[in-house]
C-alpha cells in the first residue's frame, strides 16, 4: 500500500505543509462531515456543530505539524477523535448556560458522549463511509448512466440483481459485472487517497 499516491501518513505529513491546500482540502473533505455527525448525534444544533466542526479543523490545524506516526503514539484516527469528542463536550456544557454544571441532564449528556476507544471505532467507521462517498463522486464520471444506474440499484438500493436484470434488459451476469467493475474502482480510488482499512497507522 506504500507506493500508491496517498496512504494516510502520506496525506498527514502532506497536510503539515502550510502550501499544500489540496492536501488540506482532501483531509477536510474526509473527515469535516464525521465531526459533524458525531457533533449532531449528541444533540448538538445545526450551528453548533458547525462551531465543533470549526473548532475541531482550527485545532487540528495547529497541533499537526506536532504530530507524528510513531509506533508508540497515538494513531492519527484516535488524536482526532480526542480532538472532536474534547470540542463535543465543551460544545455542550455552552449549550446549556442556564442549568447547574451538576445537573442530571447535562451529565448525561457528557457520559453519552463515547469514550476514546468507542470514538475511535466510529470516526474509523464514519470515515470509511466519507471516503466511499468521495471515491465514488471522483470515479462516476469514468462509467456509462447505464452501469451506474445498475451499481446504484445493486449495491446502494440492494435490489435483487434479477430484478435489476430484467429492469435494465440485460442477464444477472452482466448486472453482477457492472457493479463488480464500479465496486472495484472505487475501492481503488479508496485506497489512493487512504489506508483507513489498515491498522498500521
Amino acid at each position: 500500500m506504500s507506493d500508491w499516491p496517498e496512504t494516510s501518513e502520506t496525506l498527514i505529513r502532506r497536510v503539515s505543509e502550510p502550501l499544500d491546500e489540496a492536501a488540506w482540502s482532501l483531509l477536510v473533505s474526509l473527515y469535516r462531515p464525521v465531526v459533524y455527525r458525531m457533533a449532531r448525534r449528541k444533540g448538538l444544533s445545526h450551528e453548533s456543530a458547525e462551531d465543533v466542526v470549526q473548532t475541531v479543523f482550527l485545532n487540528v490545524s495547529r497541533a499537526i505539524p506536532g504530530w507524528s506516526a510513531d509506533p508508540g503514539g497515538p494513531r492519527f484516527r484516535n488524536w482526532l477523535g480526542r480532538i472532536a469528542r474534547n470540542a463535543i463536550v465543551n460544545a455542550i456544557v455552552r449549550a446549556r448556560p442556564d442549568r447547574a454544571t451538576g445537573s442530571t441532564s447535562v451529565a448525561e449528556l457528557l457520559n453519552a458522549v463515547p469514550g476514546e476507544v468507542e470514538l475511535s471505532v466510529v470516526v474509523v467507521r464514519e470515515a470509511k463511509m466519507e471516503a466511499i462517498r468521495h471515491a465514488a463522486d471522483r470515479v462516476r464520471g469514468e462509467f456509462s448512466e447505464r452501469t451506474w444506474n445498475i451499481f446504484q440499484a445493486t449495491a446502494i438500493q440492494g435490489r435483487p440483481a434479477a430484478n435489476v436484470a430484467s429492469d435494465f434488459g440485460c442477464s444477472v451476469g452482466a448486472v453482477y459485472a457492472s457493479r463488480s467493475r464500479v465496486t472495484a474502482r472505487i475501492r481503488e480510488q479508496v485506497e489512493e487517497m487512504t489506508d483507513f482499512w489498515s491498522d498500521s497507522k
